[in-house]
């Protein structure tokens, strides 16, 4: 037996724990992770060729790119509408992750330096 509340709006849908994922919402999410997109291509085909060798530009992409990440994980996933213990389960070792990511990118800078 489901202890979801389930609520019927104006519309006539039935609307549960997980309500919220309307039409309107997916296209701003979609308009939201298309603009990100179109901005990482405008940096990649028209700043970027402006600054060989630049190093700022990898860290931008990683931010955008977890920012993507973001709006897939809260809204596509649902994570957005779970309660705080569950959000918390994944966002915490992507946390981690992250954390490694930038470590492993430090020390990656400290080998090529070594060579040169």
């Amino acid at each position: 037996m489901s202890t979801e509340t389930t609520h019927v709006h104006a519309d006539g849908a039935a609307h549960g724990e997980h309500e919220g994922m309307t039409k309107k919402r997916i296209m701003k999410v979609l308009y939201i992770l298309l603009g990100i997109t179109a901005f990482e291509f405008f940096i990649a085909l028209v700043v970027a060729p402006h600054f060989p060798g630049a190093h700022w530009i990898n860290p931008i992409y990683i931010v955008l790119t977890l920012l993507k990440a973001f709006y897939i994980v809260a809204y596509f996933m649902h994570l957005k509408f779970e309660k705080l213990d569950m959000a918390l389960a994944i966002i915490v070792p992507i946390l981690f992750i992250i954390g490694l990511i930038l470590v492993l990118t430090n020390e990656s800078h400290y080998w090529i330096d070594l060579r040169l």
